[in-house]
């Protein structure tokens, strides 16, 4: 593909994505379009109990069957997928590679296969014999707290996992001097991350003695590390590349067993070794996200000044710890005030082991918990007090004027103007009219009701990350950046910041990334931190590059430092445009013979870490209404406005608030990863896991205001979880409205035609 050369002047500008033509036409190339001659293929034989012991595991036939190349039990290995401790006093049960002694969720794998074919693997694989001694399982968190539950690790005494506690003020003095309290209990249901892109890797040990592995993997350099350690390999000697990855949403950050297997059994037999999951192996095996339980109070003046604030999270971390499932459940301590000024806040959380499959960070990571809780909270406190729901906000809102401001749970946020973001969505949805909308649909005896959420949302943090400027010798330029790209446009946002900063055309710039022997170390790409932080980088690098760029120009023009200046295509004499060198007379001189003083080359790493996150913010607004015969809901408006600070791309920007919202209605209205009482899966196929898709959503209404991050290079914040973190709450306090008049206070997600109905009959049939 040829890009059409544009001018500077391109962050602001919707340039469409680069990337699209070859991933559109089908010319993309995915971990298993990966080919290796004489490639192996690994299949695994998986647990079909949520908990048992394993008494006998007989191979034999499997290892005498056509094809077959390599036959492992846990028995035979001893791999553990690494899992470091993120709160002290964590507790870390073995995670290993193959179950040894016991499984603990269904899909657990116990046996290896490598055979020739996939077939032949597969076949083998299920030629094993395992005996199994069930034990009894637990899959609800709450239940697994309860006195006499099933302990889902037997390794250990209790299924809490940790037990952490934020806090600020004198929570016990604002609950005594309360005039109402307000007390709620949500849980949010389990989803699936359902990339569209299963997971798969590709192993092949290299004749010097290094190991090439190809992963669907949304952090290479981090994956790496944990293979390193895991398989106990040098991590020097072993290169990840993570080709075009279709999709991840937190679900592709961590190391799996699989890839250890793959990367194992490609070392032990000296040959390529490929694995490539179904769609319903990531039901039963990818982390998944949400499944946590709030039990909440807020205490308020009469006036509906916000006091105090207590929540405690139980959350369901499955049964094994992934390198990051210990992470969502902590947001809410950062997060529990919300847009507020909470002055009292304690925040508990009890993290929890089932019998089910690992959780962790799945798009929001915590953050959409956390909104929910405190929304439905601050609506259901101005319902109590009589109190219109904005007023409420309005009161209560951190002003701009006290930014930076600092949260009672000791958490800084940048900047923000909540109001005007609220003000812009009422704006937009002609508020008044929606409201009138509402009720003349209830005096036509229809149910409907309108909804709003305001929130913050975090992005970036999590260490550093990663990005190299170089300018070749002939003036073209390559980038390096440790973000690492699963559908987010990364070469034509970066591409445009580097054309931009550097006033060049865009097909003048190379965005490469995904392979830990090109790229220097990075953290990766998860929780909106790739134009915050890898931007970040980009920016310091372009910076440092343009300042030796111009002590080279002013050696070449024969002029002060002083009077360079930056030009289209290079730099100029301020005052004498005609007067200039391009980036390829700059870089030949760099790469050539330079004054005393200048060092050779022209290319500059920057590794960017301000040690806090940023925080975007933003205000949704809906009107729905239910059918009173079918408990089915409708969407009639849907209205977004979000703050994500400076706009690299509006049309990436709307495509991942696009993206979100889709996920956040899945979470409110359709998705919910289910287990019977044994812990049997009840959702592990798309037949009875409904996802939402084109037809079914809502028309959207997007806006936004531009609160600069003051401490960001280009002022930018992460949107990529505003979708998931404002909408849900939004559809929620709209349905909640919608029922009120039949005396519903509370329901949980999803929102499903059935849960509805049944609601909506036992409320009438007490009337």
């Amino acid at each position: 593909m040829t890009t059409q050369h544009l001018p500077a002047g391109l962050i602001g500008a919707s340039i469409l994505r680069v990337e699209d033509p070859v991933l559109t036409t089908g010319r993309g190339c995915y971990v298993d379009d990966v080919q290796l001659p004489g490639a192996l293929y690994l299949a695994l034989l998986r647990s079909p109990y949520p908990h048992a012991k394993i008494t006998s595991i007989n191979a034999d036939a499997a290892r005498k069957m056509p094809g077959v190349e390599l036959v492992l039990t846990g028995a035979d290995i001893d791999i553990n997928i690494p899992s470091p401790p993120m709160v002290p006093g964590q507790k870390i049960p073995p995670h290993p590679a193959l179950a040894r002694v016991a499984v603990h969720a269904i899909g657990a794998p116990v046996a290896a296969v490598v055979a020739q074919t996939r077939a032949q693997a597969a076949d083998a694989a299920n030629a094993i014999e395992v005996e199994y001694d069930a034990l009894p399982a637990v899959t609800n968190a709450e239940k697994a707290l309860e006195p006499g539950a099933p302990i889902a690790r037997e390794e250990l005494d209790t299924n809490i996992c940790y037990r952490a506690v934020n806090k600020g003020g004198d929570v016990d003095k604002a609950f005594a001097e309360a005039d109402h309290t307000v007390k709620m209990h949500i849980a949010s249901p389990r989803q699936v991350a359902m990339a569209i892109e299963p997971r798969a890797a590709a192993a092949r040990p290299e004749p010097n003695g290094d190991l090439t592995v190809w992963l669907t993997t949304q952090s290479p350099h981090r994956t790496r590390a944990d293979l390193a350690t895991a398989i106990k390999f040098p991590e020097h000697r072993i290169r990840v590349i993570a080709p075009d990855v279709g999709g991840g949403f937190g679900s592709k950050g961590p190391l799996y067993r699989e890839y250890t297997l793959a990367a194992y059994c490609a070392l032990k037999l000296k040959r390529p070794v490929k694995w490539t999951a179904t769609r319903s192996d990531d039901f039963l095996t990818v982390i998944q996200g949400r499944d946590q339980a709030m039990t909440s109070e807020l205490a308020l003046k009469r006036d509906g000044t916000m006091l105090g604030l207590k929540v405690r999270v139980v959350a369901n971390l499955g049964a094994y710890l992934c390198s990051n499932t210990a992470g969502p459940p902590q947001r809410m301590m950062a997060m529990a005030p919300g847009c507020y000024q909470i002055k009292n806040v304690f925040v508990e959380v009890l993290a929890v082991f089932t019998n089910t499959v690992s959780t962790g960070p799945y798009r929001g990571a915590g953050r959409p918990e956390s909104v929910l809780n405190i929304e439905r909270l601050v609506d259901k406190a101005a319902r109590d007090l009589g109190i219109d729901r904005l007023a409420i906000r309005r009161k209560n809102f951190i002003r701009p004027e006290q930014f930076p401001y600092k949260t009672a749970t000791g958490v800084e946020y940048d900047s923000g103007d909540y109001e005007k973001a609220l003000d812009e969505a009422m704006k937009l949805s002609d508020y008044d009219r929606l409201m009138g909308e509402r009720d003349a649909a209830r005096q036509r005896g229809e149910l409907a009701g309108v909804g709003v959420s305001t929130f913050v949302e975090p992005s970036g943090g999590a260490g550093f990350e990663s990005g190299t400027v170089r300018v070749e010798r002939t003036g073209e330029i390559t980038v390096l950046t440790g973000s690492s790209s699963h559908g987010q446009g990364h070469e034509t946002m970066f591409a445009q910041v580097v054309a931009d900063k550097m006033r060049v055309g865009m097909e003048h710039v190379a965005i490469r990334h995904g392979d830990t022997m090109a790229v220097q170390q990075g953290v990766g790409t998860f929780g909106s931190r790739s134009a915050v932080m890898g931007g970040g980088a980009l920016a310091l690098a372009i910076e440092n590059v343009s300042d030796k760029a111009r002590r080279i120009a002013a050696h070449l023009l024969e002029a002060s430092l002083e009077d360079i200046v930056p030009a289209e295509g290079g730099f100029a004499v301020t005052g004498v445009p005609e007067k200039k060198v391009t980036w390829r007379q700059i870089a030949a001189a760099a790469y050539g013979r330079l004054p005393k003083g200048i060092d050779p080359g022209l290319q500059e790493t920057v590794f960017f870490d301000p040690k806090r996150e940023a925080w975007g913010f933003g205000a949704h607004v809906a009107l729905v209404k239910i059918d009173r015969d079918t408990g089915e809901t409708k969407i009639e408006k849907l209205v977004l406005v979000d703050d994500c600070g400076v706009i690299i791309n509006p049309m990436i920007v709307e495509g991942q608030i696009h993206g979100g919202v889709a996920q956040g209605l899945g979470e409110a209205f359709l998705e919910q990863m289910q287990y019977g009482e044994d812990g049997e899966v009840l959702t592990g196929t798309l037949v009875n896991y409904a996802v939402p898709h084109a037809t079914t959503m809502p028309t959207l209404t997007l806006g936004e205001t531009v609160t600069p991050n003051p401490f960001n290079p280009m002022g930018v914040k992460g949107v990529g979880e505003a979708g998931t973190n404002g909408a849900p709450p939004c559809i929620a306090n709209a349905v909640m409205d919608a029922l009120a008049p039949l005396g519903i206070d509370h329901i949980d997600m999803p929102y499903t035609a059935p849960k509805l109905w049944t609601a909506i009959r036992r409320a009438e049939s007490k009337k």
